[in-house]
């Protein structure tokens, strides 16, 4: 085969990634927590950017901002900052200045006063009892907050944050105690090196051999230290397991008895709820064992989380959906997640004029033209996900009105034909984004699920419904007859629902409730009542825990 070279002329079509297209799609798909940190970076950065509302100098200018490119706001709103030089009437200098010229004017020495007058000046302006008093008051205290060491200006703009107490970690409340209880500095550094190596829920690793070699300490000297470090508060801090944390705190209480030891030395057994066996190994009544369990169940297995705890973040909603008049739903956006920018086009007329170098223009230009791609894309962001969240409420429309047994199955390619666009940017929309409703805040992509096909040939089924469904029938279940995966599977199919064993088993697992084995033993074998489920003639089920 010869190879020759040629000229050749081609004509076609390709979908080019833009840098402006790439940044609209990176929007769409971040949360309402990164958009904005995204856009306080973009403040920084672009010198033609601004908050709406900023009180700049240069914000009284944003009247000749395109209505594209001020972020929702109207003509009338982008007016108003026209009006923000209004003050200036004419005369109003006049008047200025005369005031100025007085306040300045020279009154002379006290004495040159008191000559005019004829008397003292105690005479003339005498002073309340009262405003007195306040004088005298307001010369000895303070007179801002930075002289009480708050750290805060006496305007307005004064952070409360300055004023709230510091939290104090689990590492620095044990170092406190440390210092107290040791004061000799070999065991001081092993006490340290130890408190640094507590996790989060206060326990240490489980085998602290390494300690005495990297620190050059006996193995007894370690064991020493530890004993002290679990003295320390809260009780069970610096356990090396769950039972030692336990034993410690049940040491601090004087309940460690040997009934109570054999207890803590099988949990897997109390794990298992196998009642039976743990009134053999602890040789005690039914009574008792109750008992027992319930000090247990008062005991922290975690102490450390009291100190220095992740504080937990709640959702803000994206979109809220409220009842309407008529009947239907009303869906809008949650303003305070949306940021509002504007671009600042007097400020870049301004440098237009007083720009000579090249370089420094096509910064500037470029400036512009980012400022102005970003609010767009914001505002195509806000109407995007709108779009989307009323076609979710439509088709949902069941869900909102009687719950989640009315949910019906979902998939994006249906609400991307709904609204003619394409089902990834769909798939981008529903990310990390949240709907408050009449029945609580859910993830948009709560509202998709699978079908499952109906038993009668009517409608599907979707698919969180019928794990709803199958909740409410283990719930319901009788004690005395705790239903198999088999008859769940017999009586969702009476309901109309035609599903498999293995799948029912599959949702079962996913609502993290136990298989019919175990839920036996939970609600039949409890402490004070004879246990039938642990011996040999415990029933089998057809729904063992798969492996």
């Amino acid at each position: 085969m010869a190879l020759t070279q040629r000229l050749e002329f081609r004509q076609s079509q390709s979908l080019v990634m833009t840098p402006q297209l790439m940044q609209a799609i990176k929007l769409l798909q971040l949360s309402n927590l990164d958009l904005a940190a995204f856009v306080e970076s973009e403040l920084e950065r672009n010198p033609l950017l601004e908050r709406a509302g900023d009180d700049g100098p240069d914000s009284a200018a944003t009247d000749s901002i395109p209505s594209e490119t001020a972020a929702g706001f109207s003509d009338s709103e982008a007016a108003a900052f026209e009006d923000d030089g209004a003050g200036d009437r004419p005369g109003g200098q006049d008047s200025e200045s005369a005031s100025e010229e007085w306040m300045n004017r020279d009154l002379g020495s006290r004495t040159e006063i008191e000559q005019t007058f004829d008397s003292g000046l105690e005479n003339v302006f005498p002073e309340e009892p009262s405003e007195a008093a306040a004088r005298t008051a307001q010369d000895a205290a303070p007179t801002v907050f930075t002289e009480w060491g708050g750290g805060a200006s006496s305007d307005d703009s004064y952070n409360l944050e300055a004023f709230v107490a510091a939290e104090v970690t689990l590492a620095e409340h044990l170092a406190e105690q440390l210092a107290v209880a040791v004061t000799e500095p070999a065991q001081r550094m092993i006490g340290r090196y130890l408190i640094d190596l507590v996790d989060d829920a206060g326990y240490l690793p489980p085998d602290l051999g390494e300690v005495g070699d990297k620190l050059g300490a006996g193995a007894g000297d370690v064991a020493a230290v530890l004993a002290v470090l679990q003295t320390f508060d809260p009780p069970g801090i610096c356990a090396r397991s769950l039972s030692e944390c336990l034993a410690i705190q049940l040491r601090e209480k004087d309940r460690y008895d040997p009934a109570m030891r054999a207890l803590i030395e099988h949990l897997d057994v109390l794990a298992k709820r196998d009642f039976a066996a743990l009134r053999r190994i602890c040789g005690v009544d039914d009574e008792d064992l109750a008992e027992m369990i319930g000090e247990i169940r008062h005991l922290d297995p975690k102490p450390g989380l009291k100190f220095g705890a992740t504080r937990t973040q709640t959702v803000v909603p994206d979109v809220y959906v409220r009842p309407g008049p008529d009947g239907g739903w009303l869906v809008e956006l949650n303003s305070d997640t949306l940021p509002r920018v504007l671009v600042n086009q007097s400020y870049y007329a301004e440098l237009s004029k007083t720009i000579r170098k090249d370089g420094d223009r096509t910064y500037f230009t470029d400036c512009l033209q980012n400022a102005t791609w970003l609010v767009r894309a914001l505002d195509q962001r806000a109407r995007t996900i709108l779009k989307v969240a009323t076609e979710i409420v439509r088709q949902q429309d069941g869900f909102f009105t009687h719950g989640i047994a009315r949910l019906r199955p979902l998939n994006l390619k249906v609400v991307a034909d709904a609204i003619q666009m394409h089902e990834s940017t769909v798939s981008r929309v529903t990310a990390n984004k949240y709907m408050a409703t009449n029945r609580g805040i859910f993830e948009l992509k709560y509202f998709f699920t699978a079908s499952i096909a109906s038993a009668d040939g009517g409608d599907a089924h979707s698919a969180e419904a019928v794990r709803h469904h199958i909740r409410r029938l283990i719930d319901a279940e009788d004690p005395a007859a705790v239903l198999s995966d088999d008859t769940i599977v017999e009586q969702l199919r009476e309901a109309g629902i035609d599903i498999a064993r293995r799948t029912v088993a599959k949702y079962r697992e996913a609502l993290r409730i136990p298989s019919s084995v175990q839920r036996r033993r939970d609600k039949q074998n409890l402490p004070g009542k004879p246990g039938t489920a642990s011996g040999p003639s415990a029933g089998r089920s057809s729904d063992a825990t798969p492996a």
